[in-house]
């Protein structure tokens, strides 16, 4: 066993006497030591638990503040990936419109260049045509896994206002919620009242935060099958673009020989 104490000091200058005692190691964050050190440790320790309890509570609140900011923001995307949609249905409409018209401006030009083309469109029967869009305002229609999606985060809108730091100044009282007035049992929570209250915080932030997450991963889900659905319609767009253009084509080849 060693002859010097745990707290003895090798490297201190001051120990070159050797048959002087040895000095014994001295920190500046140590707690004194006497009758009170117990007593003034757990002081120090008690505060340390409600300082990082605190810390705690403030960065799940934080956290479901941006949450909330997340999924604002998806919602404004989801909505303007439905917009995007109804231009596209619009637009889609339109190219089916001119193709008709098209078809039947080649009649036209048949019946104009010869009698028998005439004969031939008399007898043949006129391309079935689709009822004109009223206004062209029709409602796009977007899939349900989206529209149930943006109808649930909806509702929460009023959290969003009420957790936002930049809409809300929270109180002193509100920082701490009051264990009293809470449902949660406090059997699973320590006894101190305030410490109670911090931990109560953080599990009611920590459920928000998990119901938020499986909310905006709804919201990316519908967004993803939306994003598919419209890449099935940009598809199906160039197909009948590509188509349109070279019947303008030769409906113009047409006229140019009349």
């Amino acid at each position: 066993m060693s002859a010097y104490p745990k707290s003895y000091n090798p490297f201190d200058d001051d120990a070159e006497d050797e048959d002087a005692p040895p000095v014994p190691w001295k920190d500046s964050r140590d707690l004194p030591d006497g009758p009170g050190a117990p007593a003034d440790r757990q002081q120090y320790l008690r505060q340390e638990v409600m300082r990082r309890a605190e810390a705690t509570a403030a960065s799940t609140s934080r956290s479901l503040s941006l949450m909330y900011e997340s999924e604002r923001i998806g919602v404004a995307s989801s909505e303007e990936l439905v917009r995007q949609r109804g231009v596209l249905e619009r637009t889609e409409k339109m190219v089916d419109k001119m193709d008709q018209d098209l078809k039947t401006s080649q009649r036209h030009i048949n019946s104009i260049k010869s009698v028998f083309g005439g004969l031939v469109n008399y007898f043949k029967s006129k391309p079935a045509e689709t009822p004109p869009e009223q206004n062209g305002t029709l409602a796009p229609q977007s899939n349900s896994r989206l529209k149930e999606a943006i109808s649930t985060s909806k509702e929460q809108e009023a959290q969003y206002q009420a957790n936002h730091p930049n809409l809300r100044k929270l109180n002193d009282s509100d920082s701490v919620p009051g264990g009293a007035s809470s449902a949660v049992s406090t059997e699973a929570y320590p006894k101190n009242a305030h410490l109670r209250a911090y931990h109560q915080k953080i599990d009611n932030n920590l459920d928000e935060l998990s119901l938020g997450l499986g909310r905006l991963k709804d919201i990316a889900l519908g967004m993803q099958t939306e994003i598919e659905e419209q890449d099935d319609i940009l598809d199906r767009l160039t197909t009948k673009v590509d188509k349109l253009d070279v019947n303008i084509k030769s409906t113009e080849r047409k006229v140019r020989q009349l």
